[in-house]
């Protein structure tokens, strides 16, 4: 009846977690008594190098002698140096490989008041407990969020544009950019990831010759990567000296959680938190699914012309006054930078060539190639015109 062994060392005591359902329950804990305790894994298709596990936890519980159903969501988070992946980082590069990847950012975002000052329109799951697991992991108890089926039309992609910049130029937000306490900024990831993963691949002729690779990028859109690649010292520091707001730094869809008694969102996964360039959750929010596989890029050039203006309402609802022509720009560089320079489907490269990642293959290159004209288009000595054949 409380055998809660699959949660390993993210399980706490039956007194927490009688403590813990009161909370959820709104109820003093001495009219709260543990009835049964039930884990359940939680089946989850997305690799993710800093969580160690997540888990239903769910059972019944008298309250003042009355039966009550409880669930919780629990998140066990740790370093990444604990992720099985961790083993391909050479040696020489483990420390800075593992400092370059936050994780205590979701805990202390859990523990922080940032849930009682979102805009309205966003909230986020109900902690009701996280602790401190060792040095290097925690645990995070959430409420359940009951999702209800959704089609991610564009009036969706625009109400989530708004929102998110609302949450970019909110002031109390912003007080609470830094909660996570991870210094971080644009020139950080080119440094690492970029120079030291990306860059070198897209520079190996060896790579364009792949057949997941030669079937879907071309010679047009391997120079331009590579010439993009090239510039990339100069896009950062374009980038980096545009006006910064909040950023959650995941914004995909299957982060903005839509229940039926809502009329926005509920925003998940805080590991990356903090303050970035103006624009900045545009990118996820246009391609995050497209990445994983689960869209395809018929309405790419459509969505990217419904966010924008969106979310420089969202802006304004909160008293900015940054211009739609720099958020535009800001959008480009960024989605060049973190997406249309890694579109290149590295990960796969191992496998066997299967239709299906010949399709996610051929969707990254029209990432690409869109990012590479959304950077021409917005370029001010450049016209933005590609050639036939890109």
């Amino acid at each position: 009846m409380h055998d809660r062994k699959l949660l390993g060392t993210a399980n706490v005591s039956d007194q927490t977690l009688t403590q813990l359902i009161a909370e959820l329950l709104h109820e003093p804990p001495e009219r709260v008594t543990l009835v049964s305790a039930d884990v359940e894994l939680v089946a989850y298709d997305i690799p993710a190098i800093t969580t160690a596990g997540r888990y239903w936890v769910h059972g019944h519980a008298m309250v003042a002698g009355e039966p009550q159903r409880y669930s919780f969501f629990v998140k066990h988070v740790q370093s990444w140096s604990r992720s099985p992946l961790f083993a391909q980082v050479p040696e020489e590069s483990a420390a800075m490989a593992e400092a370059s990847v936050p994780w205590r950012i979701e805990p202390l975002v859990y523990r922080s008041n940032l849930g009682q000052i979102l805009p309205h329109g966003l909230r986020m799951p109900r902690a009701l407990g996280v602790f401190d697991l060792d040095a290097k992991s925690a645990s995070i108890w959430l409420e359940q969020i009951r999702t209800v089926p959704a089609i991610w039309d564009v009036d969706r992609y625009s109400q989530a544009a708004y929102l998110l910049g609302r949450l970019a130029a909110n002031p109390r937000v912003r007080e609470r950019a830094n909660v996570g306490e991870f210094p971080w900024t644009v020139l950080d990831y080119v440094q690492g990831r970029l120079q030291n993963q990306v860059i070198p691949l897209l520079r190996d002729s060896g790579l364009w010759c792949h057949p997941l690779v030669s079937g879907a990028f071309n010679d047009s859109l391997r120079i331009r990567l590579q010439e993009s690649a090239n510039r990339v010292h100069e896009l950062v520091d374009e980038l980096i000296a545009l006006p910064l707001g909040s950023v959650h730094g995941d914004a995909c869809p299957n982060n903005l959680l839509v229940t039926a008694d809502e009329e926005g969102f509920v925003l998940i996964d805080y590991g990356f938190f903090g303050e970035g360039p103006v624009g900045f959750d545009l990118g996820q929010l246009l391609v995050g699914e497209i990445q994983l596989g689960r869209q395809g890029v018929p309405s790419l050039e459509t969505i990217d012309e419904a966010i924008l203006p969106s979310y420089v309402d969202g802006l304004r609802a909160e008293g900015s006054e940054i211009s739609l022509d720099t958020v535009r720009r800001a959008h480009a560089l960024h989605l060049m930078l973190y997406t249309g320079l890694s579109t290149v489907p590295f990960e796969h490269l191992g496998e066997a060539t299967t239709p299906a990642l010949q399709q996610l293959s051929a969707d990254r290159a029209a990432i690409a190639r869109f990012s590479i004209s959304l950077l021409d288009a917005t370029e001010t000595t450049s016209g933005g015109a590609l050639g036939p054949n890109f």
